[in-house]
């Protein structure tokens, strides 16, 4: 019994340190955040700022020289930088813990059609990859599906909950679509050249789509009975309750699916990704279509690009007009979405101011995304999703997190990196 009561302990132990931190409980009291310097997130600064907070919202936003009584617990911040919580939209944080375990990956379903998967339903708020992206100040999060034609329904989350239901900012989003390639290159792993060749079927891939959506408005008008899932969950494509995310690169790509989306009457439709989206920008501010632009620290993708391009397409989207956010899809994408405020900072090197930067990340992202009336900007009302830095956030060098809360709740910005940086500290400090 001894020897039993021994392993059992040492599971538990080894268990409790899998565990993600415990969420935080709701707001009970208030907070004044006074001295820092404030980035409200929609291109405004006031430095010797002063904030208060309760009940998860924001009561207060001004100068600390103001004579007005401080709210509940006083945060000294003297010096340091506040924030509103940094958005990673189109994300597979949580549908996937470990790429070579095929039983942590939930990131897509078999078939070509597929508007009904809601990948909410497999979010897991217990993921370590998700707790590590808190410490630099990524508090929020679009979950989206991949794989198919039409990969599915995404859905907006803060990222310290318990379940996905405590998560949810905004639920079933928008329906996200991978729209086919005119072009395509050789694939090197079976030796072929990396030359751009034409896709042969794409008048038919997008006869499909167009075949599609027409069957889902003979849908929508009739009595629905039988009801259908897939055509179910478009409804709201017509009426603006739902966003249409189009994932496309390529110049002629983009001019096709905002001609298709017009004639499939779609209110609300986004770019994502959006590589040659600097060639149709009258197109894109005629048609008021913002673009989630793909990775910043990204290669050229032709030969003929400049080297620098991915570098600075944000800067020429944003001086034509564009409204434009970041994503960060693409190769370890989970790992490295904590790297997102620095894929903004990349954009100040190449001709953004840093509040149109930071802008990139929080209050453009949340009007994209259709959640800026609650969060992506610090002002009063909205949800109290905002962290404190030592420094200058979009720099990896002073983003240093003191102190961060969501929705009025003090965060843990512990993880299991954390605890083994003290782990290994400890041990080589006492050798």
């Amino acid at each position: 019994m001894k020897k039993l009561n021994i392993l059992l302990l040492t599971l538990l132990v080894s268990f409790s340190g899998l565990a993600q931190q415990t969420p935080a409980p709701k707001q009970s009291n208030a907070y004044s955040i006074e001295g820092a310097t404030l980035h409200m997130g929609n291109g405004n600064v006031i430095k010797n700022a002063l904030i208060m907070f309760d009940n998860g919202k924001i009561t207060f936003v001004g100068s600390a020289m103001m004579k007005i009584a401080r709210q509940g617990e006083i945060i000294d911040a003297k010096g340091k930088h506040v924030y509103p919580g940094f958005i990673a939209p189109n994300s597979t944080l949580g549908l996937v813990e470990v790429d070579a375990v095929r039983a942590s990956d939930d990131e897509d379903e078999i078939g070509a059609m597929n508007p009904h998967v809601r990948s909410i339903i497999a979010y897991n708020t217990e993921s370590k990859v998700v707790e590590s992206m808190r410490p630099n100040g990524i508090l929020m999060a679009q979950i989206t599906p991949r794989g198919g034609r039409i990969s599915g329904t995404s859905s907006i989350v803060q990222l310290d909950a318990w379940n996905w239901e405590d998560a949810i900012i905004k639920e079933d989003d928008g329906i996200h679509l991978n729209w086919p390639s005119a072009y395509s290159r050789g694939r090197w792993w079976l030796g072929e050249p990396r030359i751009l060749k034409e896709n042969k079927n794409y008048s038919k891939e997008v006869e499909e789509l167009v075949q599609f959506f027409s069957q889902n408005n003979a849908y929508q008008t009739s009595d629905k009975n039988p009801k259908n899932l897939p055509f179910e969950a478009l409804n709201g494509l017509t009426d603006g309750s739902k966003t249409l995310y189009v994932h496309v690169d390529k110049e002629k790509g983009i001019t096709d699916a905002i001609i298709f989306a017009k004639a499939q009457n779609i209110k609300n439709m986004v770019i994502v990704g959006g590589y040659e989206a600097n060639k149709v920008t009258d197109l894109l501010k005629e048609n008021n279509i913002p673009v989630l632009l793909q990775r910043v620290h990204s290669l050229p993708n032709n030969t003929d690009d400049d080297y620098d391009l991915p570098f600075k397409l944000a800067t020429e989207l944003v001086n034509a007009g564009v409204l434009v956010g970041l994503e960060n899809a693409g190769d370890m994408e989970r790992m490295n979405t904590r790297n997102l405020p620095f894929l903004a900072g990349t954009t100040v090197a190449y001709g953004l101011t840093k509040e149109q930067a930071l802008s990139l990340i929080t209050f453009n992202t949340a009007k994209i995304l259709g959640v800026d009336d609650t969060v992506g900007s610090l002002e009063v009302g909205k949800d109290a999703t905002l962290f404190i830095s030592e420094g200058d956030a979009l720099d990896m060098r002073t983003n240093k997190l003191t102190k961060a809360f969501i929705q009025g709740r003090d965060i843990s910005l512990e993880t299991h990196q954390t605890e083994l940086a003290k782990r290994y500290s400890e041990k080589y400090k006492n050798q």
